[in-house]
């Protein structure tokens, strides 16, 4: 039976039964780092050299890591006694909805091997080299929460996401399209890699407090919050100045000024943090957070797909 503090938990963040408990199991409002890094790599091709059926198994295999590194989280964070019903920004299905634990990493395995058999397909239509990248960035998935030294107790977290997420699966899905990776491609993916990377950090800067008791020593714990926060919004300064460098020099579009727009969800987000100590209040700047990197890039891909029909640089 689920205690009133349970109740009162599931209320407060709207949790529902049935095919919701496996939604919030994969944890979508992090899925923007997988799908978004994937658009703007196929979109940096010509579109009439797109490969659509690679595309397609690229976006679908990132996701399936993605979901699978979540359900990790979810399982280890549990087994060493990280979440209880009390915990926020998990999808609670194993201490608020009572789903077994080996069930949540049975299916995170699953992901993986059907993820492994899409990375077959992309290996034999490109290079086999891929699988190397793709096996690291999965083994990376694991050791964020799993292994002995999980990556998400120490203040590489952000990096090790925001590298894996970003720049290698940006240059892996050019790569696989035009058989070649250009400097300009690296320098287009900073930004990206920037923005998920503060994703990665807005989940820190919650968890501030229940991951300083378990002794996690995050790049948001040695900051503490106030300066943390001061961090974060250092940080989108400097993803929209990058962009404004690019655009300047052409290495972006002009059209890439429409990404612009996605500033006022990085000031709701660095606002939303501002002066807040408890979780349940931060939720809603850790979704601006993510928001800012879809929005970001959801513009990014329309500026890019402008140019390959509008050319046009100063």
């Amino acid at each position: 039976m689920q205690s009133i503090g349970n109740d009162n938990v599931r209320q407060a963040l709207n949790e529902r039964e049935g095919f919701q408990i496996w939604w919030r199991l994969m944890r979508p409002h992090t899925l923007t780092a997988s799908f978004v890094p994937v658009f703007i790599g196929t979109m940096l091709t010509p579109l009439d050299e797109i490969n659509w059926l690679l595309f397609g198994a690229m976006l679908l295999a990132c996701i399936l890591i993605q979901c699978a590194t979540n359900m990790f989280n979810e399982y280890y964070d549990f087994v060493r006694g990280l979440d209880n019903e009390q915990s926020v920004g998990i999808g609670g299905t194993i201490v608020r909805d009572g789903i077994k634990p080996k069930t949540v990493l049975a299916l995170a395995l699953t992901f993986y091997f059907i993820s492994m058999l899409l990375g077959v397909y992309i290996c034999m239509e490109s290079s086999w080299y891929i699988a190397l990248i793709g096996l690291a960035c999965m083994l990376c998935g694991y050791l964020y929460t799993g292994g002995p030294y999980p990556i998400s107790y120490t203040p590489f977290g952000e990096l090790t996401s925001g590298v894996f997420m970003g720049a290698i699966i940006i240059c892996i899905t050019y790569y696989i399209q035009t058989d070649t990776l250009t400097g300009s491609v690296v320098l287009i993916s900073i930004p990206v890699t920037i923005f998920i990377a503060c994703i990665n950090f807005a989940n820190n800067l919650r968890d501030h407090d229940g991951d300083k008791v378990n002794g996690r020593r995050t790049v948001a714990i040695l900051l503490g919050r106030k300066k943390g926060v001061t961090f974060l919004g250092i940080w989108f300064i400097i993803s929209y100045v990058i962009t404004a460098v690019f655009i300047a020099v052409g290495l972006l579009p002009i059209w890439a000024v429409i990404t612009f727009l996605s500033i006022k969800k990085a000031r709701d987000a660095y606002r939303g943090f501002l002066g807040k100590t408890k979780p349940l209040e931060m939720m809603p700047a850790m979704k601006a957070t993510g928001q800012t990197n879809t929005i970001y890039g959801l513009l990014l891909v329309i500026a890019l797909l402008i140019q390959q029909f509008v050319p046009f640089s100063f």
